[in-house]
């Protein structure tokens, strides 16, 4: 009778320990439960700064708020300049590209190559990888290029090359350049947003 008893009660040990650890795991993966970056489609996403096509490529951008917007971009450029023109934005989330494999990354873990000359939607030069060694390669390859990390972005003067601008995004570098023209002042690029007529999209974030 006490050999039952004393096997029931490891039993139970067993089983509450068990389950003590399934708790615990479900409550860490609530804590790391971050936001999805969401997916693009060329035929309806428009530039949330100069309306124009984003593209499901490598240059592609977007940020989530606190109120669960998305907001897409066209270009890096583009991005920085809607937070600029947006400071008091409470943002949750920044995705970049990586420009091999189109990987979303978080902006603050990427790295970048920079150059004016590159070849980017609106000709801000600036191309996103998943690693230094990414960039780097990058830069190898094109025989040219300075190396920048997320944090070195806060200082970048973010200057357009028009001549660096990629061929054929959305209707030639003429109409983009009058899309763009106010890129250089607030009043311009809060232009621009205002008048991006499409959907914005809306998710659910996870409130701590």
């Amino acid at each position: 009778m006490k050999r039952k008893s004393g096997t029931l009660i490891k039993r139970k040990s067993a089983a509450m320990m068990l389950m003590v650890g399934l708790l615990a795991a479900a409550a860490a993966a609530c804590g790391n439960d971050e936001p999805e970056p969401a997916a693009i489609n060329p035929a309806v996403d428009k530039c949330d700064l100069c309306n124009m096509q984003v593209g499901d490529d490598g240059f592609a951008t977007q940020l989530l708020t606190k109120e669960g917007r998305v907001y897409k971009f066209d270009d890096i450029g583009c991005m920085f300049a809607w937070k600029r023109d947006n400071a008091g934005a409470e943002i949750v989330i920044e995705f970049v590209r990586d420009h091999y494999t189109r990987e979303w990354i978080k902006l603050e873990s990427a790295f970048f190559a920079y150059d004016p000359s590159f070849s980017t939607p609106m000709a801000y030069g600036l191309v996103s990888f998943k690693d230094e060694a990414s960039a780097r390669k990058f830069i190898e390859t094109e025989g040219k290029g300075r190396l920048m990390s997320a944090a070195d972005l806060k200082s970048h003067t973010w200057e357009r090359n028009p001549g660096g601008m990629e061929h054929g995004h959305g209707g030639g570098a003429r109409g983009e350049e009058g899309q763009h023209g106010g890129h250089g002042g607030n009043d311009g690029g809060k232009q621009a947003h205002n008048n991006a007529a499409h959907a914005v999209t809306v998710i659910k974030v996870s409130r701590p």
